[in-house]
């Protein structure tokens, strides 16, 4: 599914804006079929945005159920004889979308993008009415799963992943025009050979036209050209893309009519690079690579999880001041505004699904000493795995072209060990490879499956682990905290034989708390943390990186270990720094 973009072909109209709005605590809207009317009652609500810390109130902050969005859009009169698409960018975690009374689309998953087209539905100059329902509901069949449970007080939501469970309408909204003969689909595979790069490509398209493929340097040189909906594009003295070095290819697919006149036109921004494992090492562009970064959060004040020009170009900034040079879209796709920005910056890219919160281990948390098995008929079963494999499918399908992505991440702390994750987990991992060949696979290890009885290491590429020697484990305890930590990696090294990502370590930190001897909650303690995670690191060859947890404090449910969210954050929710920052900024950038 190709972004919306400008071009000589093709136009874009935001809907991005004001919308009015409704919750629907009592699930009466869809039986009353509220997308016939203006909505009643509602009140206006920004797109994109979470709703829930819009309005001051637990009503909207806890809702759990439907919410109703709707706008009024006026078509472009100039889009007659066009094919007119209605997208959404994400809707969380699934939604129904009708144009004036009928159903256009119907979307499972809340960070991926859907779209219909709505050609015959909509006048050229006219005015429509656009209605959607978003459900933020978590069951055993959605990603990230949940349980619903009735109580006296009304319907409650609990889960399992560890991050407030933000709903609504969090990216863009577009309505955007093409020819009716256009392109579907753009496909790039690169490689490397000395300085000559070569851009595999494969095209698709509605309508009978002839294809011409240009593909153009930063300078806007053209430097290679094909025809035909596959080829290979062979470019000599090649500028790879490389980390700290987003140097991008334009890659221009056009379709003619027999008479040699234009009928449409996509460019694909292409950076020419390779993604290999190699014994221990991860290699890019056949050069080791370490990982120095952070996993991170789409997430704020009041937008809660709404994508936010201004604050993702910051938390890039302050990304560069610290020395990262990498994170992991922590625990789900993130917009792809994010992903173009890492594209053209040379920011490098673990992609990880929305599978968080597949170990019921966690219930022990909520008081549940008779824990079901995870992997089952009634809990994690075939409907999860359905969900699972269509987010693996999207999630490629969506990023797949973008040169910053070097690894895709399948999910977050599963239950791994036994028969019944291997059996859940094979299907996930054979589909990534098939879809895209080119690029490592792995999965986010938790500590309590260890190399000796994980069941899904033997399938990826990379060995990703969490680990919280010195707060989960040893709390207050850096000299017992550190052997174990060194022991533990060594043990995955000496088994697998395979690069290790530590993609998460720290401790939460309280702003303003400081101690001279080790007090967890400190900022002090914070530092002290990662400065004895970065010593075993050093001392482990077959570390290749580091990623913090978390770039930035950010909101979870309520519960008695957390103080107003996690607090694990090198920098506070609003990016301020705490001590530690300073402490990994001497690290990865040897800065005073």
């Amino acid at each position: 599914m190709l972004r919306p973009q400008e071009s000589v072909t093709r136009e874009r109209r935001s809907l991005n804006g004001l919308w009015t709005f409704r919750l629907d605590p009592d699930g009466a809207g869809r039986a009353e079929q509220w997308w016939r009317a203006t909505l009643a009652g509602a009140r206006e609500m920004p797109v994109p945005a979470s709703y829930n810390d819009i309005v001051p109130d637990l009503a909207f902050r806890d809702h759990v159920g439907d919410a109703w969005y709707q706008t009024t859009v006026r078509v472009p009169r100039g889009w007659a004889g066009q094919r007119i698409v209605l997208r959404f960018d994400a809707a969380t975690h699934r939604a129904v979308v009708w144009v004036n009374d009928v159903q256009v689309a119907e979307h499972e998953g809340g960070y991926t993008p859907f779209e219909a087209e709505v050609t015959e539905l909509v006048e050229p100059g006219g005015a429509a009415r656009v209605t959607v329902v978003v459900n933020n509901e978590l069951t055993w069949a959605s990603l990230p799963p949940g349980i619903l449970r009735e109580t006296a007080a009304g319907r409650t939501q609990q889960y399992f992943h560890d991050f407030f469970n933000y709903a609504g309408l969090h990216r863009s909204v577009w309505l955007y025009a093409t020819p009716r003969t256009h392109v579907t689909d753009i496909a790039v595979d690169t490689e490397l050979d000395g300085g000559t790069g070569t851009v595999r490509y494969t095209v698709g398209q509605v309508g009978s036209a002839a294809q011409r493929i240009v593909l153009r340097d930063a300078a806007g040189v053209e430097v290679a050209t094909s025809e035909g909906a596959e080829g290979v594009l062979t470019v000599p003295e090649v500028h790879p893309w490389a980390p700290g070095d987003g140097y991008l290819y334009e890659l221009e697919a056009s379709l003619h009519d027999a008479a040699g006149v234009l009928l449409d036109r996509y460019a694909l921004p292409v950076g020419v690079r390779t993604v290999a494992v190699h014994g221990t090492e991860f290699l890019i562009n056949g050069e080791p690579f370490y990982f120095r970064g952070f996993g991170k959060h789409e997430d704020a004040p009041v937008r809660g999880k709404g994508h936010d020009d201004a604050l993702m170009v910051h938390d890039f900034e302050l990304m560069e001041w610290i020395g990262a040079n990498s994170f992991r879209t922590s625990h789900y796709p993130y917009a792809e505004e994010v992903l173009d920005y890492a594209d053209r910056h040379g920011i490098v890219v673990i992609d990880e699904t929305a599978a968080v919160g597949l170990n019921l281990s966690v219930l022990v948390t909520y008081g549940r000493t008779d824990l079901p098995p995870t992997y089952s008929e009634h809990t994690l079963g075939p409907a999860t795995q359905r969900t699972h494999l269509q987010a693996v499918r999207e999630l490629i399908r969506r990023d797949r072209n973008h040169p910053s992505v070097v690894l895709w991440s399948i999910a977050n702390e599963p239950d791994a060990a036994g028969p019944a994750a291997r059996d859940y987990f094979a299907p996930l991992f054979a589909e990534a490879r098939k879809l895209d060949p080119g690029r490592p696979v792995g999965y986010v290890n938790m500590i309590a499956n260890g190399p000796d009885t994980c069941t899904l290491t033997d399938l990826a590429d990379v060995v990703m682990v969490n680990r919280y020697y010195g707060w989960y484990a040893n709390n207050g305890d850096l000299a017992g905290a550190e052997p174990a930590l060194e022991a533990d990696l060594r043990a995955w090294a000496e088994r697998h034989g395979k690069p290790i990502i530590v993609t998460e370590y720290g401790a939460d930190a309280v702003t303003g708390l400081h101690a001279v001897v080790d007090t967890p909650w400190s900022e002090e303690y914070q530092a002290r943390l990662l400065e004895m995670y970065h010593r075993v690191f050093d001392r482990v060859d077959a570390v290749v990186g580091e990623h913090i947890w978390n770039f930035a404090d950010f909101a979870t449910q309520p519960a008695i270990v957390r103080v107003d969210g996690n607090r694990k954050g090198i920098f506070t929710r609003d990016r301020r720094p705490k001590s530690a920052a300073f402490t990994v900024r001497r690290r990865w950038r040897g800065a005073e």
